[in-house]
């Protein structure tokens, strides 16, 4: 067995089944090269290696994608995240993945979108290397390698009640109606979008619905504001929010966000930003298990995330300690001194 460079890249040159085997380490690096020779003749000696085969990430995507649309609920976002991937990536043989290069494509996503989002994707390739071990595509798991980037969860970004103005004031009717909405219920996107009349009773003021993420049933008041945007609209399919000129579901609604946010001189507004929001401000004046319940989190610790306390609640919680009197004057007598 031994390592032989050619051009940027090393070589692992080893034998398995008593076949030479000449394979590319994806890296210049020769302790890098050193690690990835040492992990093929382990495989070799305990019997698990698998010959490298010429599979191309867009024959794994499109296997993988099979098998997410049967077992995952969440495959939409894979086919957004499989695109992100092949934009940077090309179509590569799966050898040619290697930890280098997806810390590059970890880079370079850092650059446009948030930790969480290369994070998303980055796992996703993980997972789909996994798919292809099980399926004998593959040998090795380059991911595996590859440290998440940190992300700042306590990061919430939200609106003011100012902002929300600005923007409700410029945006188009039925987008304004979305956007009132989900300020006043924390519903999701895709759970709005997919909102049918038969979730709403009028009478009783209340959704319920089943929330496309968990699919879990969840029963949720409306207040004056979502209840008079539910109001007005009209009847002309079983969806709740239709586009205004094809009366058919609204499917997005991004492009046209994008203008009123331009038009109303905010720097970035997300749809997942109402939610921010709503639970921002729920939190000032309800209980973390309400906000929770509203919210239709599975855990409290998701609700946490939300939980910022300013330096004026600080004060406020300290100073109703003694009766909300911040500025009482406490006497303090200096204890006797024994013998």
């Amino acid at each position: 067995m031994a390592l032989r460079r050619r051009g940027q890249h090393w070589y692992a040159d080893y034998y398995a089944d008593g076949k030479r085997v000449v394979e590319c380490t994806g890296t210049a690096n020769r302790r890098e090269a050193e690690k990835f020779l040492a992990l093929r003749v382990s495989e070799v000696q305990r019997g698990v290696f698998i010959k490298p085969v010429s599979i191309t990430l867009a024959e794994l995507g499109e296997r993988y994608m099979e098998h997410a649309k049967l077992h995952k609920r969440s495959w939409k976002r894979d086919e957004q995240l499989l695109r992100d991937l092949r934009v940077f990536f090309g179509n590569p043989t799966l050898r040619d993945i290697t930890p280098p290069r997806i810390e590059e494509f970890q880079q370079a996503r850092a650059k446009e979108v948030a930790p969480a989002t290369v994070n998303r994707a980055t796992a996703m390739l993980k997972h789909m290397f996994f798919q292809a071990e099980k399926w004998g595509m593959h040998s090795r798991n380059p991911v595996r390698m590859v440290q998440f980037l940190r992300e700042d969860n306590l990061k919430c970004e939200t609106l003011s009640e100012e902002q929300e103005k600005k923007l409700v004031a410029v945006a188009p009717p039925y987008v304004q109606d979305l956007v009132l909405f989900a300020v006043n219920t924390g519903l999701r996107t895709s759970d709005i979008f997919n909102l049918k009349w038969t979730d709403v009773d009028l009478e009783r003021r209340e959704l319920t619905l089943v929330v496309k993420k968990n699919g879990k049933v969840h029963e949720l008041p409306l207040n004056t504001v979502a209840f008079e945007v539910v109001s007005r609209q009209r009847r002309v399919c079983e969806y709740v929010f239709t586009h205004p000129m094809s009366g058919q579901k609204i499917k997005s609604v991004r492009g046209a966000l994008v203008t009123a946010v331009k038009r109303a001189g905010l720097k970035k507004v997300t749809w997942h930003m109402f939610r921010h929001t709503i639970a921002t401000r729920l939190l000032e004046t309800t209980d973390l298990v309400t906000v929770k319940e509203i919210l239709g989190h599975e855990s409290i610790k998701t609700t946490l995330r939300y939980a910022h306390t300013s330096a004026d609640r600080k004060r406020r919680a300290v100073d109703n300690l003694n009766g909300g009197h911040g500025d009482k004057i406490v006497t303090i007598v200096p204890r006797k001194k024994v013998g």
